[in-house]
């Protein structure tokens, strides 16, 4: 498959991963239980997280073809897979079920798996490393909100 076309599939994959998670946390950030939640000084208005995730899942989109391209193997399919399992459950648990907690621990793990990517295959793609340091800042910033609000309610 040509690099143009991987984009466009993991594209499809990313935004339905914010698709499907955004239909699985119901009302979400507009709920009355996250509203009352006392949540961090650093948490930014609503608008950035649609931007954020937006620019996130393209940047993603455009590692992953790279990576498959130069290095198809199943290892990285499958952790890609983990990161998508772990990214749609997160919203579930967190702004579904108010599972503070359990919520924590996906987005650590999620966290994790970011990392593993960045770690692991900086020597292979070098510059288009940089892609995927969006989604691992992010992460660390959602982490310390979803802690905050475990910690502080």
């Amino acid at each position: 498959m040509k690099k143009f076309q991987l984009v466009i599939v993991f594209l499809i994959i990313n935004f339905a991963a914010l698709g499907i998670g955004s239909w699985l946390m119901g009302t979400g950030p507009t709920s009355d239980w996250y509203i009352e939640q006392n949540k961090a000084p650093w948490t930014p208005p609503g608008w950035v997280f649609g931007a954020a995730w937006s620019t996130i899942m393209i940047c993603f989109a455009i590692y992953m073809a790279i990576l498959v391209k130069i290095k198809p193997h199943t290892f990285i399919i499958g952790l890609f897979t983990i990161q998508f399992l772990l990214n749609v459950s997160w919203n579930y648990i967190f702004f579904n079920q108010h599972l503070v907690t359990f919520g924590l621990i996906i987005i650590v793990l999620l966290t994790l798996v970011i990392t593993l990517f960045l770690i692991k295959y900086k020597t292979i793609l070098k510059t288009a490393t940089w892609l995927i340091v969006p989604y691992f800042i992010w992460l660390l910033i959602a982490t310390s909100l979803n802690a905050y609000i475990l910690l502080n309610n």
